[in-house]
């Protein structure tokens, strides 16, 4: 690849060569221009010019717009109304034609026992892991992967690495992107630091590493307008104990594949919740149970609210208590829809504003998209923002209401050190005020902070 004089009007590169046998990581914050990067590359981009353009042929791509492109294909092909019964979807084994061919490459990933799954029964992490097996086993000369390591466990990181570093002696050219700096892999020869929309500095890693300002990963700049906005109150909340979760020996399953057995999980106001576990292990599939969106919470013994499951309530009174940000709620919102018109769906627990919102409504809802530093794009369709933007849009989303439980999914997905440590502190406040009891799932170490009261291994209650 070789680029010379290359200017858009969110990024300019100045001048970048990679040669076959390395192997480049492209780090840079959420609105630094590295997304409008991964555009270039994938043909997305328009309205740019450049001195010299020489782009890879026929690149494989991993990003989370090629995710999001699956599911829906996936959802438009869904034939559950004409059989009668759930439709699974693609089969793994059928992305994957020449699967014995790669039985070891499988066996890596951990994805032998997903080869008769469908594509809308994987967990996320799975997924992901699903499109970076297509792209290589597809014949790829330049593989291009964003953020690859969100959604995966730290077994499936290292899996992925000890895969990734061998490429090039293979000859096939290998870009990642990361906005968070521990993100960046140690087994890549070349770094690239995209700041402010220009190509900043590139070289080996060794040599551009140190120049990157590490203390930009704390810059922290939305906390008066937190205060302001999510824990203004008349008084400060005081803690009465409330049972919100109660689950007695609980289980879930695909099919014939068990997920989990034998949970038993008790979270009252305050019992801040943290769930870990391997990819596959059932972490999304329990907070589903949760919500009301698996039909397992109706074969489980379940009380939310301190009601049980199935005795009359919808799944509507259930969800005005609580606030969700979960990879398939973001893969959900295909529809219609500014950024204003999303932070307002919260308030009615719709994908979708179909009820007129106040101008009371209105007013929060801007205000949590200056939280957001997003006031200038209030009225740009969703679908539009970026997948860290369309992320944080979903987190106000669910936070407007200040919801009995926050029931947050891997809600990090996709963001910078800044964005990712705003989050967490705030989660910290709201957690030190008692304003929300969260219930969070994460794969991430850094994401481990203090105020989790309880923490639940799914890993250890897999069969």
């Amino acid at each position: 690849m070789n680029l010379k004089n290359f200017y858009h009007q969110e990024l300019h590169i100045g001048e970048f060569t990679t040669s076959r046998g390395q192997s480049w990581c492209i780090f840079g914050e959420n609105h630094s221009g590295i997304d409008r990067f991964i555009d270039l590359l994938s043909g997305k981009l328009t309205r740019y010019r450049a001195d010299i353009l020489d782009l890879p042929q026929r690149p494989g791509f991993v990003t989370f717009r090629a995710q999001q492109e699956l599911f829906e294909e996936e959802i438009h092909n869904d034939d559950s109304d004409f059989l009668n019964r759930t439709d699974p979807g693609t089969l793994v084994r059928q992305f994957l034609p020449d699967h014995k061919d790669h039985f070891r490459l499988l066996q890596t990933f951990n994805m032998i026992d997903c080869l008769d799954l469908g594509y809308r029964q994987l967990s996320s992490g799975q997924a992901r892991k699903l499109l970076l097996l297509r792209e290589l086993t597809g014949g790829t000369t330049t593989l291009v992967l964003q953020n690859p390591y969100d959604g995966l466990d730290a077994e499936s990181c290292c899996e992925l690495n000890q895969a990734l570093m061998h490429l090039p002696e293979r000859g096939i050219e290998v870009l990642v992107s990361v906005n968070a700096l521990c993100d960046i892999p140690a087994w890549t020869s070349h770094l690239a630091f995209i700041e402010n929309g220009r190509l900043a500095c590139a070289g080996l890693q060794n040599t551009v590493l140190p120049k990157i300002d590490r203390n930009m990963v704390a810059n922290h700049t939305h906390h008066d307008v937190i205060r302001s906005l999510f824990l203004q109150s008349p008084a400060e909340s005081k803690h009465q104990r409330e049972e919100l979760v109660f689950l007695r020996n609980g289980f879930a399953e695909y099919g014939e594949k068990k997920l989990f057995s034998g949970l038993n999980l008790t979270i009252e106001s305050g019992d801040h919740t943290l769930v870990t576990g391997p990819n596959g292990c059932g972490k999304s599939t329990l907070l589903d149970i949760i919500t009301g969106d698996n039909p397992k919470c109706y074969a489980n013994e379940l009380r939310i609210f301190g009601k049980k499951r199935g005795t009359g309530e919808s799944i509507w009174e259930i969800k005005k208590h609580m606030g969700i940000v979960s990879p398939s709620l973001h893969r959900e919102h295909r529809l219609p829809g500014s950024a204003l018109q999303v932070v307002l769906s919260g308030l009615y627990d719709s994908i979708g504003l179909y009820q007129k919102a106040g101008s009371i409504e209105i007013k929060k809802a801007r205000q949590w998209l200056t939280w957001l530093d997003f006031s200038e794009k209030a009225d740009i369709p969703f679908r539009r923002l970026s997948f860290a933007e369309q992320r944080l849009v979903l987190i106000a989303r669910a936070l407007i209401k200040r919801p009995k439980l926050l029931i947050l999914d891997e809600p990090t997905q996709g963001l910078d050190d800044d964005n990712r440590n705003t989050i967490l502190d705030l989660l910290e406040e709201i957690a030190a005020r008692n304003l929300s009891t969260i219930l969070f799932v994460s794969h991430r170490k850094d994401e481990h902070r203090p105020f989790f009261r309880q923490q639940i291994g799914l890993d250890s209650l897999s069969i």
